[in-house]
């Protein structure tokens, strides 16, 4: 006699959990990923509403507070809560600001990123053979190379500026992708849901994007989290090293180049900025931790 387990079987005249109930489930179990999500909202309506919650313009120069201290610092003013630059310019606004371009910069990329990485990588698995290699060896020769130097090269190439810095990240996670999805792909074209889909006339097309695909986005939502805040990470880096965004936009990796020859007299100028690169990136990699922990079925069932 066939012993039914209670405890997986809903009540009766209840109906199963939605997706998104699940999803939220798993998700919340983990308490480091509901604080990253938490603070990563706060971040995003910053940024958002700037233009309502800044106390100053992040351009207008005041000459009559450089360098002013924190507002809890002996000689700070309230009225510049976190103190001003070389220039006079408010870092709070500037910060808040720089929330815009480093959000804006880690969509892109990461969107950029998926799309190529994704179409490139599907093509690989599911036609295998000689596409795959030169495919395959492409990406090895992308990923033989320093992910920031391969970034300098190809800024110097194209020339310094905040969209060439994010075609060059864009690049530099591409492998990424590519090797996820082939991966992905490599592992369901053979299963019994895609022969019989091949079986009943599907096409190529159809085969790939409407059958496999949907069922591979699991980790690639995953690895698309991780890259947004490598991207953040890497266009701060070209921007400290003058080849990313350009003073006085105000980015927080420029903000941190502009400020290092006042790290000993002035550590307001540098501390605040790198607290805020340090802050979003933590947020996004616990997040991605919940992900992976929602999203990954062996985790749900551990």
């Amino acid at each position: 006699m066939a012993v039914v387990d209670t405890n997986s079987v809903p009540p009766s005249g209840t109906a199963p959990p939605s997706g998104l109930s699940e999803f939220w489930f798993y998700f919340s179990r983990n308490k480091g990923a509901v604080i990253g999500l938490v603070i990563f909202v706060i971040i995003l309506v910053l940024a958002v509403f700037a233009p309502l919650v800044t106390p100053h313009s992040p351009s207008i120069q005041n000459r009559d507070v450089l360098l002013l201290p924190p507002a809890l610092s002996a000689g700070g003013q309230w009225t510049y809560l976190l103190g001003t630059d070389a220039v006079g310019r408010d870092i709070l606004s500037r910060l808040i600001y720089g929330a815009r371009f480093s959000l804006f910069i880690g969509l892109v990329v990461v969107t950029l990123s998926v799309i190529s990485g994704v179409l490139v990588g599907l093509v690989a698995g599911y036609f295998r053979g000689r596409t795959d290699t030169i495919i395959m060896r492409v990406m090895d020769i992308i990923l033989a190379f320093p992910s920031l130097l391969l970034a300098l090269v190809l800024v110097a190439v194209l020339g310094p500026g905040l969209v060439n810095a994010m075609i060059a990240i864009s690049l530099v996670n591409l492998p990424h992708f590519v090797r996820l999805t082939r991966a992905a792909v490599m592992s369901e074209r053979t299963k019994d849901y895609v022969i019989a889909s091949r079986v009943a006339g599907a096409g190529t097309l159809r085969l790939m994007f409407l059958t496999i695909l949907p069922n591979c986005l699991a980790p690639l939502i995953v690895q698309a989290t991780l890259a947004f805040s490598a991207a953040i990470l890497d266009a701060a880096a070209l921007g400290f090293l003058g080849m990313g965004a350009q003073p006085p936009t105000p980015e927080w990796g420029t903000m941190l180049a502009e400020a290092r020859e006042f790290i000993q007299r002035a550590w307001w100028v540098v501390t605040f900025p790198g607290l805020a690169i340090l802050i979003t990136v933590l947020a996004i990699n616990l997040m991605g931790d919940g992900l992976r922990d929602a999203l990954d079925p062996k985790l749900k069932r551990s």
